[in-house]
């Protein structure tokens, strides 16, 4: 696939495109600064787009804020943002419009060769890929709600769920069947009050648009 990466770090740019490339990727563009990015996404309209949130010149929001922007410009466009600590608000902000496509990743996650490259395809596809680290953030930040009614195995599965793991991986990883975690699937959507659903990414941006929702 044809990917643009956005980051002003010269090592670990150069690294993703090594790993890109290897692993039989196209890497069409790569911006150093966050006023480079949003030109060279609408002029490569690439598969994927790989972000770093901070860039130069005021290392704040500026490779978030192109991606934003360059989703208006090309609706449906995948992007995977990489952060150097979990900041909520940056990943309450990407996933605020219930789009598919998008990823949070740490940096760190990088460097875990074939959990990047996973979460880099299942964002390619119209899929979600967010940190398990973003994620525990996401399900503990909020309290006295509908969440504090599930279960210790229902939460398991939520956190999964909303890594963007599908059925047949979550039964794998808990060790259980798959006609149970249909069932605690339908459990947490009964209790979050949403409708049940098996439609892949869809459910599991309806639960992470349900835990940014202002409370």
């Amino acid at each position: 696939m044809r990917v643009v990466i956005a980051e002003d770090n010269a090592l670990l740019r150069e690294g993703m495109v090594l790993l890109l490339t290897s692993a039989g990727h196209e890497v069409v563009a790569v911006a150093g600064s966050g006023p480079e990015v949003l030109p060279a996404l609408l002029k490569h309209r690439p598969d994927v787009a790989v972000l770093d949130v901070r860039m130069p010149p005021g290392f704040r929001d500026e490779g978030l804020r192109a991606a934003l922007e360059a989703r208006k410009e090309i609706p449906g466009l995948p992007v995977l943002v990489l952060s150097q600590y979990v900041e909520e608000s940056y990943a309450a902000e990407l996933l605020g419009g219930g789009a598919s496509g998008v990823g949070y990743l740490l940096k760190d996650r990088v460097g875990r060769v074939d959990e990047f490259l996973d979460a880099l395809d299942r964002v390619a596809t119209g899929g979600t890929a967010l940190d398990p680290e973003v994620v525990t953030e996401l399900l503990t930040r909020r309290r006295d709600d509908p969440l504090d009614t599930l279960t210790p195995r229902e939460r398991e599965v939520l956190k999964l769920m909303a890594e963007g793991r599908d059925n047949t991986t979550i039964a794998k990883t808990l060790v259980v069947t798959e006609r149970a975690v249909s069932k605690h699937i339908g459990n947490v959507f009964l209790k979050l009050g949403l409708p049940p659903s098996d439609s892949g990414h869809r459910r599991v941006l309806a639960v992470l648009a349900y835990l940014n929702r202002d409370s």
